[in-house]
This record gives C-alpha cells, structure tokens and sequence, in this order.
C-alpha cells in the first residue's frame, strides 16, 4: 500500500471510535475474530491498547498478519488497520483517483 493511501486512510479514521480493546490477555484468538469481524462489517477500524503498549508495533503488526488487513497507523495508544471488502459493492471506502 502507498504511503499517499495510507495517509488518506488515517485522515477517514481520525473521527473513529476504537471498536476493539486489547486488555490485560492481550492477542487471544477472541480478539482476532473480534478485529476480524470489526473489519468486514467497517473496512477501516481502530483498536486502542489498553494494556501491552510497550509492545503495541509487535501486537499490530501481529493482528495485521492474523487478519490478513493492512497496519495504517499507529498514533498514541490507537492502531489503525484496513481491510478492502471482498465485494465491490459493499465496500465503504473510496479511495480518491489519482
């Protein structure tokens, strides 16, 4: 992915929420389904490190392979990760031609 995509991706999800939460168990199989599902039903999603923030590169780049999504950013406490959705029709992020 392109750094100019990148960039435009993080722009979208300044004014997100984090959907998932990575506690005191850290990466569990229940937290991938849950980034895994975050990511069909939203595309671009955040999740905030609640614990394991000194480890929070390692985490996400884990979560990235896992889920088969794209490591967007990392600002603060907060990884940004995208999924393109299978489907044309129903994916939610257009990018700008260009």
């Amino acid at each position: 992915m392109k750094g100019s995509a990148k960039k435009y991706l993080r722009a979208q999800a300044h004014h997100l929420k984090p959907l998932v939460i990575i506690g005191a168990k850290g990466v569990t199989e229940s937290l991938i389904a849950s980034v895994d599902l975050a990511l069909k039903d939203h595309e671009l999603i955040k999740v905030k490190f609640g614990e394991f923030k000194e480890a929070k590169k390692e985490i996400s780049q884990e979560i990235a392979n896992a889920t088969k999504s794209e490591l967007v950013g990392l600002i603060g406490n907060i990884a940004i990760f995208y999924r393109q959705h299978p489907e044309p029709e129903k994916r939610k992020i257009r990018f700008p031609e260009g």
